[in-house]
């Protein structure tokens, strides 16, 4: 019996040290975003992908953690506090409110943020080109230039831009301002219509009814999250809505040029990997995504009174009809 005894503490003692063994060799990223819309979800997926392409894949030797904020600052910042405790190898936050909670939650876990506006006015880091420290990323700064010129094509008497955009997403302010400063080049205005949470965007683009003539909805993910609300003013009242990120542009607003985020989430997770097979974050400059592809969508066009002109269509990478 003394013999079964030791021999049954030897084999617990030996399946204790394999579990521990097995989890060791497995590494975790935690993955956070302030608000889950197609753009943020295509983000979370390309770093998935990226991730598998290098030999990390879930319920083998990768362990990856998803949680969402649902637009609540709080709650991100909560998330962060909760990764934080449980010490992953990389926490991967989504879009500039979950990056500034994650960041101000450690100075010592590796961060790379990703769908950041301006990482600099967000005080994620100081220099892009040398971080420092434990954070990286990659920016979205969306080609506004290109943007207003798309807009002037296929709206050419365009005078008054409306622009929805929650004044306390730091990311927002950035780009509003930015359009502010570029709009006399255009020979356009800017009108602002604030919503502070996703159920005050439908009465914010209603503000603009009878101001503008078109609504531009820019990378701001209280506005996006509530995307519909937009169109659904859009179609209302024959005002076209033109959006930041081409994604959007599946969801009914009429075009838009820009990266596939899909693109930037695996651009994102190559990172994550230099810092998994060792590099220091800080050592890693913040990336900015290429790509320049144009989406249309003719039948949204024609519900909100305008058309697309053909030379246009013809250059799209996605047509949506």
């Amino acid at each position: 019996m003394r013999i079964n005894r030791l021999a049954l503490a030897a084999g617990v003692a030996l399946a204790l040290i394999s579990t521990v063994a097995f989890a060791a060799d497995k590494v975790t990223v935690a993955v956070t975003s302030i608000v889950e819309h197609p753009a943020l979800n295509a983000a979370r997926d390309g770093v998935k992908k990226a991730l598998a392409d290098a030999g990390y894949k879930e319920g083998d030797n990768l362990v990856f953690q998803f949680e969402t904020a649902q637009g609540n600052p709080a709650t991100a910042a909560q998330i962060a506090q909760k990764y934080v405790g449980e010490n992953p190898n990389v926490i991967v936050p989504i879009a500039t409110p979950s990056a500034q909670a994650v960041v101000a939650a450690t100075q010592d876990i590796p961060v790379v943020f990703t769908a950041v506006t301006d990482p600099v006015s967000a005080q994620l880091v100081k220099d892009p080109a040398h971080p420092g420290g434990n954070v990286t990323g990659v920016s979205d700064m969306s080609p506004l230039a290109d943007h207003l010129k798309l807009i002037k094509q296929i709206v050419p008497g365009v005078k008054n831009i409306g622009v929805p955009y929650n004044p306390g997403e730091s990311n927002s302010a950035v780009l509003l301002a930015a359009l502010k400063k570029m709009a006399p080049d255009y020979g356009v205005e800017i009108v602002e219509a604030p919503a502070t949470k996703s159920s005050d965007v439908q009465a914010a683009a209603q503000s603009l009814i009878g101001k503008v003539d078109v609504i531009y909805v820019p990378t701001d993910n209280t506005i996006v999250s509530a995307l519909e609300a937009v169109i659904g003013v859009g179609t209302d009242n024959k005002i076209p809505v033109f959006s930041g990120d081409t994604d959007s542009v599946n969801r009914g607003t009429i075009a838009s040029v820009g990266f596939d985020y899909f693109d930037v989430g695996v651009l994102t997770g190559k990172t994550v990997v230099r810092i998994l097979k060792g590099e220091k974050p800080g050592d890693i400059a913040v990336q900015n995504p290429t790509g320049t592809d144009l989406f249309v969508n003719t039948k949204a066009a024609a519900a909100m009174g305008v058309t697309i002109p053909q030379d246009l269509i013809a250059k799209a990478k996605k047509v949506i009809n």
